[in-house]
């Protein structure tokens, strides 16, 4: 299985409040609330880091979750949110905040 690294896309609106994040897509207007396990991936996705390593140092340790179920749970949230632009995934580090996605 090749890596993914994921960071958050510049075409959208978010917020945080009380401890969740809510984020709208500028492209679709597509409305998320993201619960806890949502928001620290969301937090984490710096394009720099990738998906297995966010689940295993945070997740997994955070939420007392297996890996394996952790990263299914990932991986069905990001393809979620990269379907409406709301976070951009690469097969390598994305170089910059804001940066086009890589194939």
């Amino acid at each position: 299985m090749s890596e993914i690294y994921i960071a958050r896309s510049s075409e959208i609106a978010a917020r945080v409040l009380g401890g969740e994040v809510m984020v709208m897509s500028v492209r679709d207007s597509n409305f998320f609330t993201l619960n806890e396990v949502a928001t620290v991936i969301w937090q984490a996705a710096d394009g720099k880091t990738s998906l297995r390593e966010i689940v295993e140092q945070t997740v997994c340790g955070e939420f007392e979750i297996e890996l394996g179920e952790a990263m299914q749970d990932a991986e069905q949230f990001v393809n979620e949110l990269a379907q409406h632009g709301i976070l951009k995934v690469s097969g390598g580090p994305i170089a910059a905040a804001g940066a086009e996605d890589t194939p």
